[in-house]
């Protein structure tokens, strides 16, 4: 019987692109084994396209008053007899599998008290989330883990903006308002972009979204607004044409960088860039993260500062 591992990762569409490398990683570390993915529905898709996992399980994320579906989940862990187990959520719920699935139980890599390869304390939190997972995974014996990769990653829709053109990003998660820069200052931005002779592209999703992105068109006109149009692969497709990039910290805007695409990544007080920020993944990317405590503080001439260090002309 061949060798069975599991890798778990659950959400966020920004984390899941960082643990690309290590999944990658962990593919290679383990050529001739029956690998499978722990994940949530969102990632299925994505998951299946790597072509690194021989199956998916979804049902990652039951809800702790649904006593039922977490011990179906332990249940099918348990049943499963891995040989290995590569957490990459790190966090309390995948500690808690730990703690459920004994006895017996496999040998574990990730931050759960006891875990044969247990990477845990202070220390690991104050990494960038893919030198923290770069350890975890040299403490299991995998020392080669490279940079997020989603090669694989590519869409189906045929969007052809005017070249050059720049993907402005906007959006963000619903709930979490205070990491977005207020949509006027990137109808500013659009207006200098143009001014250059580049094309605005505006990527969102949904009708709060749309709203943004009408706002900014109804500064500079000439802004192409793709909002609800483009899937994950159609995001990967267009940043690999795009002159640049300039986004709120979310996920579209790490696909964006994980494509190798120039960016300039805005982050608030809601989330640490020292600790999640997208990275460069080939030579010679310019990428430039900006930090205001509140957003609404940041100028568009920031942010057309860095345009200008990433080689794009200021107006």
């Amino acid at each position: 019987m061949s060798e069975r591992v599991l890798v778990i990762k659950l959400s966020a569409l920004g984390d899941f692109i960082q643990a690309t490398g290590p999944m990658k990683a962990i593919r290679a570390a383990h050529p001739n084994a029956r690998l499978t993915l722990l994940t949530t529905p969102p990632f299925e898709a994505m998951a299946r396209a790597t072509g690194w996992f021989d199956e998916i399980w979804t049902d990652g994320r039951p809800s702790w008053s649904n006593l039922a579906g977490v011990a179906r989940l332990i249940g099918r862990m348990r049943r499963a007899r891995f040989d290995r187990v590569y957490d990459l959520q790190t966090q309390g719920r995948t500690v808690r599998y730990f703690q459920l699935l004994w006895p017996p139980r496999p040998p574990w890599s990730g931050n759960a008290p006891g875990a044969a390869f247990e990477y845990s304390g202070p220390d690991r939190d104050r990494l960038h989330v893919q030198d923290s997972q770069r350890e975890q995974l040299r403490r299991a014996g995998i020392a080669v883990v490279p940079p997020p990769d989603i090669a694989w990653l590519t869409g189906q829709a045929e969007h052809r903006p005017s070249e050059p053109f720049a993907l402005l990003i906007p959006g963000g998660a619903p709930h979490r308002p205070a990491k977005r820069w207020p949509a006027d200052r990137y109808g500013a931005l659009a207006k200098a972009l143009a001014g250059q002779g580049i094309t605005p592209v505006v990527l969102g999703h949904g009708p709060d979204e749309q709203a943004l992105a009408d706002t900014i068109r109804g500064i500079e006109p000439s802004s192409v607004l793709l909002v609800g149009q483009t899937s994950f692969g159609d995001i990967a497709d267009l940043a690999r044409r795009a002159a640049l990039t300039i986004g709120n910290d979310t996920g579209p805007a790490h696909i964006a960088i994980a494509a190798g695409s120039p960016g300039v990544v805005l982050f608030s007080a809601e989330s640490n860039p020292a600790l999640s920020a997208p990275r460069p993944v080939r030579e010679g990317q310019a990428v430039e993260i900006l930090r205001e405590t509140d957003l609404a503080d940041m100028s568009v001439e920031a942010v057309l500062e860095s345009v200008e260090r990433l080689g794009v002309r200021r107006v």
